[in-house]
């Protein structure tokens, strides 16, 4: 069986796993969470990094040894280098993280390999998830962001849509968790951390509020998704778990707009990246 590790490396996390690629699963026995503070000092986030790939990889053949890492953008994903320059990982600005992991891990350059956090979502839902034996997917994470990625029968790329116009401002704006909490605070002048609290609330305020957000983002999808002429839309991340309380608005929108397009919501959430980033390393390798 081929040795290989799927990461997913956020702003305060490294998770990741061994994947079995036979069975399109993780193996959960490997499966490891640590906390990273990417604003922390370089050698620290290596360190961290390094620490949590080998705990996980103890017990694999460093020559023979597969590394996939969804990252967050900026980031030359070919090269491995970072291009954040505000807020999270400031200090590995310009550095070559490739190279850095190789060196302390012992192993090739040319095992590792990186792509996007959202491109990584739709590679692990296409593996091993809802959108198995599609062709054409398209993909949106909604949570404290807007991910939108797109599956072309080969490879998953990141469509970097979240600052696209929307109304009077942005897509990202009308569609992420913190939506949520600026229109409920419009409303009631109360404060609410997300749709999870949402949820809890009277119905009349809540369905005033999930219905408003059916109609962005079916707007959204008319406007920047329609013309992708996509088999299918998997939806992920944490809206995506109050989808039910949005959804029927959400889908007669689009049917008024002759777009009929099945929906499926993400079979796989957090383990999504990790799945995804290994079955890209093994396309890469």
């Amino acid at each position: 069986m081929q040795n290989i590790v799927g990461i997913d490396i956020g702003g305060s996390h490294i998770t990741l796993a061994q994947v079995d690629p036979q069975k399109r699963e993780i193996l959960p026995s490997t499966y490891g969470r640590e906390h990273v503070d990417s604003f922390e000092p370089r050698e620290i986030i290596f360190s961290s990094w390094t620490s949590a790939i080998e705990k996980v990889a103890h017990d694999l053949s460093r020559e023979h040894l597969l590394i996939g890492i969804a990252m967050p953008g900026p980031f030359d994903y070919e090269n491995g280098v970072s291009s954040m320059q505000q807020g999270k990982f400031m200090d590995i600005y310009q550095v070559n993280i490739k190279e850095e992991l190789a060196k302390r891990l012992s192993i090739s350059s040319d095992q590792i390999h990186f792509l996007n956090d959202a491109a990584a979502f739709m590679e692990g839902e296409v593996f091993a998830g809802c959108a198995q034996g599609y062709k054409k997917v398209f993909g949106v994470t909604l949570g404290t962001g807007l991910g939108t990625t797109f599956y072309n029968n080969e490879t998953a790329t990141d469509e970097d849509l979240w600052d696209s116009p929307l109304k009077d401002s942005i897509c990202e704006d009308y569609l992420a968790t913190r939506w949520f909490v600026n229109r409920y605070a419009e409303l009631t002048g109360e404060t609410i951390s997300g749709t999870k609290e949402l949820l809890d609330k009277p119905e009349e305020i809540r369905t005033k509020i999930f219905d408003e957000y059916a109609d962005s983002f079916a707007e959204f999808m008319i406007r920047y998704v329609r013309s992708y002429e996509p088999e299918v839309l998997v939806i992920g991340g944490n809206i995506a778990k109050a989808f039910p309380y949005f959804e029927k608005r959400f889908i007669s929108n689009l049917k008024k707009n002759n777009l009929n397009l099945p929906i499926k919501i993400s079979a796989i959430f957090e383990d999504a990246a990790i799945l995804g980033a290994a079955s890209y390393a093994l396309k890469k390798a």
